[in-house]
């Protein structure tokens, strides 16, 4: 398995304490989810109708700003899985450095696969994937550039994970014309990542494709009662944003207060450079503080946003003994 944030097993090995003791920010997930509602039994019971399913789809195309196809699959890394499938291998350019998944999926079914640093290489690729905000660092491209590689690439993936506390940079609303993939992730904003949710938006042809490969339930009716509450609560999602930009400023100040250097970040993560990375989140370990390091960048340390003042307390506790 690639590296990834939420590895608290690894920590607890490392450093012990049981899974509860642990303030885990080593993932962009918020740590304030959506507040849990309650499931009826029959959601747990029986298989999602279809009638069940289009209601998830159309709370998601409200909440996304979009009238194109879509479906819901077992969260984004559900969808890059079967990308690889979707056309005959051939070039694929990704946006790096970006999430670890994309090069290794498309890669081990046989795509010529390169990482490129700029917008423009991406041209002339059958597949073209660029992640929006990026992860790890955060960067943002322009809706329109990205829309100007369209008629360059055979098929243009945009990852937009992270783009919910962002929401004017997403390419959804442009969804449906050919070429064009969005893919979104329910489990990080909403802080419910373990609910198994996420979403394709594109092309007729393209979700067709993508629904026959997900098969006929592809998400549990939990996921589908509490995603489609979650999705048409605008009034929670205004005050997350909201909130998560305020903590972005709090975590921040801590971060140069001890001397670290902000590198970039979504509001649902920050990205700093601290020298040795790898030392810091031993020390931040200690202190049964988790964080998120880089084997190809040791001097990167990523770290999520705590969920509440018992938690920034802590942190800040550690920090200073940092």
């Amino acid at each position: 398995m690639r590296e990834h944030g939420g590895n608290l097993d690894v920590a607890q090995q490392r450093f012990g304490g049981a899974a509860e003791d642990w303030i885990d920010l080593s993932t962009g997930i918020n740590r304030v989810p959506y507040p849990f509602v309650d499931v009826e039994l029959r959601q747990w019971s029986a298989l999602p109708s279809q009638s069940e399913v289009e209601s998830l789809h159309a709370a998601a195309r409200k909440a996304y700003g979009t009238d194109a196809p879509i479906v819901a699959v077992g969260g984004a890394q559900a969808a890059i899985q079967l990308l690889p499938h979707l056309a005959p291998r051939g070039r694929a350019r990704i946006l790096a450095p970006t999430y670890n998944e994309y090069a290794g999926m498309l890669s081990a079914a046989g795509w010529d696969v390169t990482e490129v640093s700029d917008l423009a290489a991406l041209a002339e690729a059958e597949l073209a994937v660029v992640v929006n905000p990026n992860n790890p660092d955060g960067r943002q491209h322009d809706r329109h550039e990205l829309l100007a590689l369209l008629p360059r690439v055979g098929r243009l993936v945009i990852d937009e994970s992270f783009a919910d506390a962002v929401p004017g940079i997403s390419l959804a609303p442009e969804a449906g014309q050919p070429g064009l993939l969005i893919l979104r992730s329910f489990g990080k904003f909403y802080g419910l990542a373990g609910l198994r949710l996420g979403f394709a938006v594109g092309s007729e042809p393209d979700i067709a494709a993508l629904a026959a490969m997900a098969g006929p339930w592809p998400v549990s009716g939990s996921a589908i009662a509490i995603g489609r509450r979650a999705l048409l609560d605008r009034d929670w999602a205004i005050a997350t944003i909201a909130r998560l930009a305020d903590d972005c400023v709090r975590l921040d100040m801590a971060a140069r207060s001890k001397g670290w250097t902000l590198l970039g970040g979504t509001p649902l993560f920050r990205l700093y450079n601290v020298g040795d990375a790898l030392a810091a989140q031993e020390r931040l370990a200690r202190g049964l503080i988790w964080s998120r390091v880089f084997r190809q960048k040791p001097e990167w340390l990523r770290l999520g946003l705590p969920g509440n003042e018992t938690e920034w307390s802590r942190l800040s506790a550690v920090l200073s003994s940092v």
